[in-house]
């Protein structure tokens, strides 16, 4: 299920955007939360399974297009649907006409995607 990011969740989320492949470093990380926090039109969600969150994507909002600025999946969750899951329900919420994905985020949905069918 997707749950909307707020403050309370900061640690979890770094935690999780952490295992993308170019975000380790805690400051980046840090900055990259706080401007979800800050920019009305990036949102983070995160992904939670029964009681643990296991995933979170972040989008970035133009003229009702999300592009995918974020993506992950604690890897003990990869190869169970989480992704399409996560696409799925972002694509119900009905905010956005279109998804679309970035340069560092193409890769793992390539990848997660294609494992998941």
């Amino acid at each position: 299920m997707l749950v909307k990011y707020k403050k309370a969740f900061e640690k979890i989320a770094m935690g999780l955007i952490s295992l993308m492949p170019n975000c380790k470093d805690s400051k980046q990380l840090m900055d990259i939360v706080q401007h979800y926090e800050q920019t009305p039109d990036w949102q983070l969600y995160l992904w939670k399974k029964d009681d643990e969150f296991v995933g979170a994507i972040g989008v970035a909002v133009e003229n009702e297009m999300a592009t995918i600025q974020h993506i992950s999946i604690i890897p003990s969750y990869h190869g169970e649907g989480i992704t399409a899951e996560m696409l799925d329900e972002l694509r119900a919420l009905g905010c956005y006409n279109s998804l679309q994905y970035n340069d560092e985020t193409a890769p793992f949905l390539r990848v997660h995607l294609s494992h998941e069918e």
